[in-house]
């Protein structure tokens, strides 16, 4: 070993911080106020876009989600029809400055509480003692809006951190380094990152967390929890089925279909933590 370096302690102990995205993972199944509130800035541009095309980049800034839906050949091709020309940067701009007041309106119709998500979020701080940390790709306008709407329905996370809080978003771990400094946790390994975006597992790998997928409630599942209900099994299967594959191709640690499949994982990370492996082994 080179003169100087010492290797990391390997901590010893349980889950202390779950860091959660919103959208998704615990409110809103199947994302759909970020969608709807892109497809309607898009549509007031005269260039409608589809949810998929919405759906791609999500987890991402909302400035960047703007730009990556802009820059999709589908939309670029469909912008140079109706404009003459490409989407400029300045574009990309304008349209996010208008995403704050498209956000408002349709949050109030779509940020229920997914089913369960108090009574799991309720059992991991009774029973585990964890801390509940929050990340989303909302600014702070947004979640002051829905942090009450969320309240008021039995959800306040320990700490609440947004895009606009940190210098880079997902995939970034800035937003879950900045609730585990808010929160006085400083072992990565102590912490466990939920999301349902490939870009949110990819902030819990980059920042040496664990990482949980959700697949049934999230962005690659896209329904609503009625909507569910009444859905085909089968069809309904091989959607969960699909999201599954991309939030493990992506590198999480864990997937699961709701947050409600939440509290068994954590035992199975105690028991690794106890044993001092941690998400790297």
């Amino acid at each position: 070993m080179a003169a100087g370096f010492r290797v990391s302690p390997n901590y010893v102990g349980p889950v202390k911080l779950c860091v959660f995205d919103w959208a998704g993972t615990v409110v809103d199944s199947g994302v759909f106020a970020p969608v709807l509130t892109f497809q309607k800035l898009f549509e007031d541009e005269g260039v409608p876009i589809t949810s998929d095309e919405v759906r791609a980049p999500m987890g991402v800034h909302k400035r960047i989600h703007i730009q990556k839906i802009c820059d999709t050949p589908a939309v670029t091709q469909r912008w140079l029809e109706k404009k003459g020309q490409a989407p400029t940067s300045d574009d990309a701009e304008r349209i996010y400055s208008k995403s704050l007041s498209a956000t408002l309106d349709v949050l109030p119709n779509n940020s229920h509480l997914i089913r369960g998500a108090v009574e799991t979020i309720n059992l991991l701080r009774s029973k585990y003692s964890i801390k509940i940390g929050s990340s989303t790709g909302y600014t702070k306008e947004i979640m002051a809006a829905l942090r009450p709407q969320a309240a008021k329905g039995g959800y306040a996370p320990d700490c609440y951190v947004t895009s606009d809080q940190v210098p880079n978003a997902r995939p970034s771990p800035a937003m879950i380094f900045k609730n585990m400094i808010e929160l006085d946790v400083w072992a990565p390994q102590s912490v466990i990152k939920v999301d349902d975006t490939t870009g949110g597992i990819k902030a819990g790998l980059y920042g040496g967390m664990w990482t949980v997928g959700i697949a049934k409630t999230g962005n690659y599942v896209a329904m609503t929890e009625p909507a569910m209900d009444s859905c085909d099994p089968d069809e309904l299967e091989a959607k969960i089925a699909k999201a599954r594959r991309i939030l493990r191709d992506s590198g999480a640690h864990y997937v699961i279909d709701t947050i409600n499949d939440l509290p068994g994982v954590v035992e199975k990370i105690n028991e690794r933590l106890a044993m001092g492996l941690g998400p790297a082994c």
